[in-house]
Formats: structure tokens, sequence, C-alpha cells
């Protein structure tokens, strides 16, 4: 009896889940998560307006090298000027900023699971500096990361050679479309003051690939975050075909 003919009778013993991970590679079980979430005010500290800093990660035991990674770009978030030295760990960095910043000031760092799919882990990290004033600094991203690599996927990971500026070319029509859908376009002057740009907030999720924008790039600061979708069925030829999900 062949071991695959084993196989198959054993699956009928056992339960879906587990009968298809006899026959699914290890990477497509999602990984386990763990939240970790934490507010700290500066120690001593009695007013209202005392500093505070509010973490709320997320932690994959299984996969330390997502976990670092994470980590990573949560403290490059906490960089107020380009090119500032990086801060050794979230703990070093709650402590200097609670025991230097003055009151009324506030960090939030936020980590969380966006989705899990075709052995794609799909993290967004999000920060928030509240100095006062009427409008904080909010920042984003996302983390693409391959199970299958181990590694987080650039853009030029996910395209196929010398496909970068077609995938610009789509993601401009895109733009376009939200303009339409947002009814921004009839505004010439926005359509001036607000021209399409590219941005490194990219992901791979399994509704379509997703550019997340934030506040000032292609739109004002009042409308917040804009987020802009590209059907997979549009990448064709661009994309790397195994980073199209099954369904599609």
């Amino acid at each position: 009896m062949s071991l695959l003919r084993i196989a198959s009778m054993a699956c009928i013993a056992l339960t879906l889940g587990a009968c298809q991970s006899l026959f699914q590679p290890s990477y497509l079980k999602p990984l386990d998560t763990q939240q970790d979430a934490s507010e700290q005010i500066k120690p001593g500290c009695s007013s209202p307006d005392c500093p505070l800093v509010n973490i709320d990660t997320v932690h994959f035991p299984t996969e330390p090298q997502l976990d670092s990674l994470v980590e990573q770009r949560l403290l490059q978030m906490t960089r107020t000027t380009p090119g500032a030295s990086v801060p050794s760990t979230l703990n070093a960095y709650r402590d200097t900023f609670l025991r230097e910043s003055a009151d009324r000031h506030s960090m939030y760092l936020q980590a969380k699971l966006r989705e899990q799919h075709d052995g794609l882990v799909i993290v967004e990290v999000s920060s928030y500096l509240d100095t006062g004033v009427a409008q904080g600094e909010p920042g984003r991203g996302f983390i693409n990361y391959s199970r299958l690599l181990h590694k987080e996927l650039s853009l030029a990971d996910m395209l196929l050679p010398g496909q970068e500026q077609a995938f610009w070319n789509i993601a401009k029509v895109a733009h376009n479309t939200w303009l339409i859908n947002s009814q921004m376009d009839r505004d010439p002057q926005f359509v001036k003051n607000w021209p399409f740009q590219k941005t490194p907030n990219i992901a791979l999720t399994s509704g379509g690939v997703v550019l997340k924008y934030n506040v000032s790039t292609i739109a004002p600061y009042a409308l917040g975050l804009i987020e802009m979708n590209i059907p997979y069925a549009r990448l064709s030829g661009v994309l790397k075909p195994e980073l199209v999900p099954a369904h599609h």
C-alpha cells in the first residue's frame, strides 16, 4: 500500500484541519500571535498632563525574525528628525521619552496583525506623537513578511524584473480612481496642489495590493490617512505570480 494511500486513509479518521496539514506546507498554517499592550506615565508625575508612552504591539513567538523586525520598525518610527539614532529597545525608548519630555507630550506606538494568507504575514505599524498642539504627527507603515523566505519583502522582491515603472503607472490609475470616487477631481485647485506620489507603504493583502498614504502627502492633513486598492488582475505581468493569493 502506498504512503499516499495510508495518509488518505489516516485523513478519514482525522479532523479536516489535521488532514490538510498532511498535504499543505507548514507555512500556510497561521502563526500564533501574542498581543503586548502597556501605557506608562512619567514616574512621580501626578498632573493631568504627564508625559505618556502607549505601546501596543504584537509578538510572533515561533517566528523570531519577524518578532525582532516588528520592534525594529516601531523603533524607527520614534525618530522625529531624519538620520537620528534609533533607540536600542522599546523599553529604553519609553524610559528616555518619559524622562526627557515636557508635559502634554505623548507617544503612541502600535503594531497590529492586518492579516495572514498564503504564507505571508502583513503587519501594520503606526505611530502618533502628540506634542500638545492641534495636529499630532502620525506615521504609518507595513511589513510584508514571507514565511517561506524568512524575510520582509521589498517592492523589488514583489515585482518581476524591470516592472517598477509599470507598477507606479498602475498605481497612478488607482489614484485617479480615488480622485473620482472622493469627488476631489471636481476641484482643479486640489488636483493641482495634491498630485500623485509614490508611497513606501505597500501591503500584499488577500483582497488586492494596498497603497497607504500618510497625512499631508496626497491630500491635506484633515483628510487623514488615505488607502487605495489595486486588484491583482491589474498587476498581471508586473507582480511575481507566486505572490498572487491562491483564490485570485
